[in-house]
């Protein structure tokens, strides 16, 4: 008999057995009710509904004392409970973590600068006789530019010794000589610039001379601000005239320009960007030449999750390498020419949403259940076998 059974005895009257309270039913335990009460039909439909409201449940119990509990059962459960405990971790930082969207479309910015961060050294060559010059896509030097770039003096060891503040990138001697893309000087240049060779010129060169027999060096740093077109900007000694350079020098192949680019960028730095220049390192050794690196600049925006816009540019780069021959009138140099892309990249930060945390949660937890559940199963199953073959042969 079970709980809500009614029965009809031979006294006409309806014996309702409960253990529980259920609604209908003002108290706990049996109770009688005669054929003529008015309120049987009602509550035989409701312990009716009730019955078949039990049939659903998926999870039905069992008596107390028919569950059995085991050691093995026991190691399984905590397995199983650190298992579990691992994988939420897990899925609850997969769900508070962001990741990227990328999206592409026309560039439609129009006069606005475009900003170059700058930091490399030069170990073989003073700050003396390095210049930084910048020139658009037409050929025309900028001279106003909105620059900070400074040169620190290195000695031997690297260690900064001075610093030089550079506020116009262009040579001062622009205006006396021009050198064109090659760096070729006319000869009309060196005869003009042979008068003015005097006693201010021959202390710059024994400054020179002394610091490269010291091993001096220099480091170049700081930030361009030039026009959002087509153009290159190279770190060189063109702002030397021909014969200073040629007696500090006495040649273009003893130019060192080995040099090592500890950052490149156009643009501030946002989660994941990779400049494909910094830590590049070029040493030369008995030899010298031009460093040509072509710059592709792709405009990037970076979204983050907070609606805040960043707008920077990546880079893709290709390098060449030009060694000086004994014939070249140009001398060496570290050019960077860029040019940008018409496609923009917007990055936008996302978060996925806590329907999907719910759902991966429910499979990883409930498919680890399931596991430990089978696990259990079958180690019992192992452990009685193993129990029943020793009892055996502890009879025999």
């Amino acid at each position: 008999m079970m709980d809500g059974d009614a029965i009809l005895n031979q006294y006409n009257t309806i014996r309702i057995c409960t253990s529980t309270p259920f609604s209908g039913f003002p108290s706990i335990g049996d109770r009688t009710l005669r054929a003529e009460d008015p309120n049987l039909p009602d509550l035989i439909l409701k312990m009716g509904r009730l019955q078949s409201l039990r049939s659903f449940d998926a999870f039905p119990r069992a008596e107390e004392h028919l569950l059995k509990k085991t050691h093995s059962g026991a190691v399984v459960s905590i397995i199983g409970l650190a298992v579990m405990a691992t994988l939420f971790v897990h899925e609850l930082k997969y769900y508070l973590t962001t990741y990227t969207v990328h999206q592409m479309s026309v560039d439609l910015k129009r006069g606005e600068t475009l900003p170059i961060y700058i930091n490399m050294t030069f170990p073989s060559l003073p700050c003396e006789v390095l210049s930084v010059d910048a020139i658009d896509m037409s050929g025309k030097h900028e001279v106003d530019l909105d620059t900070n770039i400074w040169k620190l003096r290195l000695n031997k060891e690297g260690q900064i010794t001075g610093t030089e503040y550079l506020s116009d990138l262009v040579e001062k001697e622009h205006s006396a000589h021009k050198h064109d893309d090659s760096d070729n000087h006319d000869d009309s240049s060196q005869k003009k610039h042979e008068d003015a060779f005097g006693s201010d010129a021959m202390k710059m060169i024994e400054n020179v001379k002394h610091a490269i027999s010291n091993g001096e060096g220099c480091r170049v740093y700081g930030v361009l601000d030039v026009q959002r077109v087509a153009g290159n900007f190279h770190i060189s000694v063109h702002g030397l005239n021909f014969f200073v350079a040629q007696q500090i020098f006495g040649g273009a192949k003893l130019v060192n320009v080995s040099h090592v680019i500890h950052d490149l960028s156009f643009g501030p730095s946002y989660p994941g960007i990779h400049n494909p220049l910094d830590g590049t390192t070029r040493m030369l050794h008995d030899t010298s030449g031009t460093f040509k690196y072509y710059i592709k600049i792709v405009p990037t925006e970076y979204r983050y999750l907070s609606k805040e816009v960043l707008p920077t540019n990546q880079f893709s780069v290709t390098e060449y390498y030009v060694p000086i021959r004994v014939t070249d009138r140009s001398w060496p140099a570290v050019y960077f020419l860029y040019d940008l892309s018409p496609i923009t990249v917007t990055i936008k930060e996302e978060r996925r949403s806590f329907l999907h945390f719910l759902t991966r949660l429910c499979a990883v937890l409930g498919g680890t259940f399931a596991l430990t559940g089978m696990l259990d199963r079958w180690t019992y199953r192992i452990v009685e076998a193993v129990t029943k073959s020793k009892s055996r042969s502890v009879l025999r």
